[in-house]
């Protein structure tokens, strides 16, 4: 359009001051509009808009339902109209810099006390923007609509630093286009996500990828994927892996490479699933950076050591060492943690790749890791061979290798020696505590530890009778060492899980809470001994406040104790704390990412949340990741109940009942979901199925109190829950906040029970 026509013209009852600037999408000129007395910003769109009906009428919807997007962080949409055949919106005017031209060093600071010019933003004010976007994008996404075109000219800082969004509605339209088409830009080009690159349907991780590029331009002031021409670009984005942010820029903390990691997955299914989740884990980073928790990087360390310890393979004749395999594992890794300046992976993330062939580059990628230990055992009566090779991830030479011919009572030496070389090789100074915290072990009893190491092998595995041989193991342990604190431990977390799903509360949870104590009483900084009575104080005593208290307490000694960050969620989601209890359970999945267990237990937290879209995926997600962790299931249906899924929560349950031989706590559920699904007769039949079992084995009178539930029977209800409250159930605690009960909360009997657990 030209200037000089445009030029104090009047369109409609607008009058052109000025042009503020071009681009692919059109011309974009300040005008005053006439009848409100406001500035505001017309946007004309290019005359193809108008020649192609199909292109104008999908472009007329996009943008009245970006008009909709009622958000501060999203730039308002006044209206869409035409002028001499030409298409334009009028919208909010903002007085600001784009991030482009703050990028650039162009223009003032963020706010107005830092308005001065070629001010670069902190971390702490880059963390803030990006939670702007984030906000202002899930409120898109909620409603339907992704925007495609996430880049720094398309978000604008006004003077009071407040973000606002641009050309929602705009960029679907866009992005029909291949790259291959005239006139589509480098500067769009290299944000793109890489199914958006290569043509195919794109959904809201499109925009997650984008802000993901963006975070990493902001952060280092260079793109992580560049070429000279478009197709170059697109080729970078597809095939290659950008240069990591610490690496480029110093003060940046070491937090951040992980969260633009998950932004830039290059498969969907690997990406932050929702822009909630990047949100959630730049509000954690920004909290950190303001209480001084994060490492940041400095001009003499672009990195902090990482590394991996896989599962040693057996070379056992006889092939019956798994468990020493794994627990020898595990005991580096734990001892590893201990070395503040060194990052470790979790041993669920380590312990995935075990017998899938992956070659040492791939498993380092995707850890996100400089280096792996690998190595073997071989165990013959009183006789070990281990051997152990620290590799580089880079170019897959060996930083060092040593074969080790003892006899079993050496194996602690061995533990000893491998963790000081891996410290050594890694440049790493170790200071005096933390060399002993590195070398420490809670026995010199060499049978002790190979019971104990058979006791974590069955715990980890989390059904019945596994449960049931890991306390035989860690008692055995005991009784070759009885000052073994771990081991109390371990029987405290084993009996409670069984007081939850198989046995009466009142037979195991005080003598869980006995070993638990005992387990702090041996070893008063020992980290899962606090967890493990936290965890019995919540489920069994409902002691709200002590909960808390060891639950916190655990925290201040280890904050890498996975299990007890999940544990604390699920006791804050019980409590109503939603926000805390999401921030826990994403702690817990950063530190154990392909943990079954963790990824389970956060699908309760968005069903306490209401959040139950959001449940489903992530329990299809910690199905996918075990078909045989009976649990998924479980937390899986809950989802399906607060959607009415009722066909979907039955086959749910179905399988958790195949998986748990017909456990009367899963057909308390199922009874349940058949009465809400109008099978009454099923319903009934269950109660009657549930009758029988009780004569042999342990049946909670809340499985029968589900099923009344289900058929709306009143006084059933608070009969059996009223006989679950006195025995101990685990799940009286929820009816606080669980959508389960909400067909009962008005009922006077409900708020009577609740007195109850005040």
């Amino acid at each position: 359009m030209n200037d000089e026509l445009l030029k104090n013209k009047t369109v409609s009852h607008y009058k052109i001051l000025e042009k503020l600037g071009e681009g692919g999408m059109g011309e974009v000129y300040l005008a005053e509009d006439t009848k409100l007395d406001r500035k505001v910003a017309l946007k004309f769109l290019p005359k193809e808009f108008t020649r192609d009906k199909e292109a104008k009428e999908r472009f007329e919807r996009e943008a009245k339902a970006a008009a909709t997007l009622n958000h501060p962080n999203i730039i308002t949409i006044h209206e869409i109209n035409e002028h001499e055949d030409q298409i334009y919106i009028a919208m909010e005017y903002v007085e600001g810099k784009t991030l482009k031209e703050i990028i650039s060093g162009v223009g003032a600071g963020l706010a107005p006390a830092r308005a001065t010019a070629r001010v670069a933003p902190t971390i702490n004010e880059i963390i803030n923007i990006f939670i702007q976007i984030c906000e202002g994008l899930q409120k898109a996404h909620e409603a339907g609509m992704v925007h495609r075109d996430i880049k720094p000219q398309n978000i604008i800082i006004n003077k009071d630093g407040q973000v606002k969004i641009l050309d929602f509605g705009l960029a679907k339209l866009k992005g029909q286009s291949k790259l291959t088409k005239a006139g589509t830009t480098v500067g769009t080009a290299a944000y793109m996500s890489p199914e958006q690159a290569m043509g195919k349907e794109v959904d809201q991780r499109t925009d997650i990828w984008s802000l993901g590029v963006v975070l990493y331009e902001m952060l280092t002031g260079q793109l992580p994927f560049k070429g000279d021409y478009e197709q170059a670009i697109v080729y970078s984005i597809i095939n290659e892996e950008p240069e990591p942010v610490t690496g480029l820029k110093t003060g940046v903390p070491f937090e951040f490479e992980r969260v633009i990691n998950n932004a830039l997955a290059k498969k969907q299914n690997e990406r932050y699933q929702r822009i909630s989740e990047l949100l959630v884990d730049l509000k954690v980073l920004g909290k950190k950076v303001e209480s001084g928790q994060t490492i940041a990087t400095s001009s003499k360390e672009k990195r902090k050591p990482s590394i991996a310890v896989l599962s040693f393979t057996d070379m056992s004749p006889q092939k019956d060492q798994e468990y020493f395999c794994e627990g020898m594992a595990e005991e580096l890794i734990n001892a590893l943690t201990k070395v503040a300046r060194l990052q470790v992976a979790s041993r669920t993330s380590a312990f995935q790749f075990k017998d899938k062939g992956c070659d040492i580059s791939e498993i380092g990628k995707k850890l996100n890791v400089q280096s792996v230990l690998e190595g073997s055992i071989r165990k013959a009566g009183n006789k070990l061979r281990i051997t152990a090779q620290l590799v580089n991830v880079s170019d897959g030479y060996h930083i060092w290798s040593e074969k080790y011919d003892r006899d079993l009572e050496d194996i602690f030496a061995i533990q000893d020696e491998i963790s000081l070389m891996i410290v050594e090789n890694l440049k790493i100074k170790l200071l005096e505590k933390e060399k002993t915290k590195l070398l420490r072990r809670y026995t010199e009893n060499q049978e002790a530890y190979d019971l104990y190491l058979k006791g974590r092998y069955f715990w980890n595995r989390r059904y019945e009778g596994g449960l049931q041989k890991a306390i035989e193991y860690f008692k055995q342990t005991l009784k070759k060492d009885p000052s073994h604190a771990p081991s109390y431990s371990g029987i405290a977390d084993s009996l409670s899980i069984l007081g939850l799903f198989w046995l009466p509360p009142k037979e195991v949870f005080p003598k869980a809470r006995s070993a638990a104590q005992k387990a702090i009483e041996i070893d008063e900084m020992l980290a899962e001994g606090y967890t493990s009575l936290g965890w019995i104080l919540f489920m069994y005593d409902w002691d709200w406040s002590g909960a808390e208290r060891e639950f916190k307490r655990a925290i201040e000694l280890d904050n890498h104790y996975a299990i007890n960050h999940s544990w604390y969620a699920l006791f804050l989601s019980w409590m109503g704390r939603f926000e805390e209890a999401t921030l826990h359970s994403n702690r817990a999945l950063e530190l154990e990412p392909v943990s079954v267990i963790l990824n389970s237990n956060s699908i309760a937290v968005h069903y306490f949340k209401r959040e139950y879209d959001d449940a489903i995926k992530q329990g299809l997600k910690a199905v996918e990741m075990d078909p045989n962790f009976l649990r998924s299931y479980w937390y899986l249906s809950f989802g399906y109940n607060g959607k009415g899924m009722w066909k979907e929560m039955i086959a749910a349950l179905e399988k958790a009942l195949i998986l748990s031989d017909d456990s009367p706590f899963f057909l308390g559920y199922i009874g349940y979901a058949y009465a809400m699904s109008g099978q009454k007769f099923k319903a009934h039949k269950i109660l009657s199925r549930l009758n029988e079992i009780s004569k042999t084995k342990y049946n909670s009178p809340h499985n029968d109190a589900l099923i009344f539930l289900g058929l709306d029977e009143k006084d059933k209800i608070f009969e059996y829950l009223e006989k679950a409250y006195n025995e101990r159930s685990f799940m009286i605690p929820s009816l606080k906040f669980a959508p389960l009960y909400d067909s009962i909360r008005t009922d006077p009997r409900y708020l009577e029970l609740l007195k109850k657990l005040e």
